[in-house]
C-alpha cells in the first residue's frame, strides 16, 4: 500500500521519476542545453506536486495532530528533488547563456536555502508561525516563478496550460491549507 512507503524507496522513486525526466528531454532534445531547460521544467513541475503533497501533510500533521512520520518523508523528498530541479537549473543557464540578474534571484536563492535547512531543523522548530513562513514563503516563490511564465518573462519558455494549472493549485492550496489552519482554532503565535 502507498501509505507504508519507506523514506528510502520515497527517494529512489523520486530520483526514477527525474532520470526519466532527463531521458526523455534527452531523446526529445536537439543540443545540450535544450536537454537541461527541458529537464528542468518537467522537474520543476514535480518539484511543484511534492511541494503540495507536503504542504498538505503539515496542515494534517501539526494542525490535526497526526503523524509527523508522513509530514518529515514529504519534506525530505521535497527537499532531493528541488536540488535535483536546482542542478538541471543552473546547468540550463550555463549551457544557453541566461543572463543572470541578481536581484531578480535573492527572493530565490532565499528560497533555496530554506529548503535545504528545512529538513535538518523541522522536529527543532516549535511555533507554528515559522513553519507557515516557511511553507508560505517557498510557494510564494514558486507561484511568482509561475506567473513570471504566464506572463512571457523568461526567454525560451511560453505559457502553456500547465502554468495556469501551476498557478490555480498554489493559489487554491493557500485558500485550502489557510482555512483548515485557521478552522482548526491552534493558536499560530505561542
Amino acid at each position: 500500500m502507498i501509505k507504508n512507503i519507506s523514506l528510502k524507496n520515497l527517494l529512489f522513486i523520486g530520483f526514477l521519476v527525474e532520470v526519466i525526466i532527463y531521458g526523455f528531454s534527452y531523446i526529445i532534445a536537439e543540443n545540450w542545453g535544450e536537454i537541461f531547460r527541458l529537464s528542468a521544467r518537467y522537474s520543476g513541475r514535480l518539484s511543484l506536486v511534492v511541494y503540495l503533497v507536503a504542504f498538505y501533510h503539515f496542515t494534517f500533521s501539526f494542525i490535526k495532530t497526526k503523524s509527523e512520520k508522513k509530514l518529515k518523508n514529504s519534506i525530505i523528498v521535497f527537499c532531493f528533488l528541488h536540488y535535483i530541479h536546482f542542478v538541471y537549473l543552473a546547468l540550463a543557464v550555463y549551457l544557453n547563456d541566461i543572463p543572470i540578474i541578481p536581484t531578480r534571484l535573492t527572493g530565490g536563492f532565499i528560497a533555496y536555502l530554506m529548503i535545504l535547512i528545512y529538513p535538518l531543523i523541522i522536529s527543532k522548530i516549535r511555533k507554528l508561525i515559522y513553519h507557515l513562513i516557511y511553507f508560505y514563503y517557498v510557494g510564494i516563490v514558486m507561484a511568482v516563478t509561475i506567473l513570471g511564465r504566464v506572463r512571457g518573462d523568461f526567454e525560451g519558455a511560453e505559457p502553456e496550460f500547465f502554468h495556469y494549472l501551476g498557478l490555480a493549485s498554489v493559489i487554491l492550496g493557500f485558500i485550502y491549507f489557510t482555512s483548515v489552519i485557521i478552522r482548526s482554532k491552534k493558536p499560530i503565535i505561542k
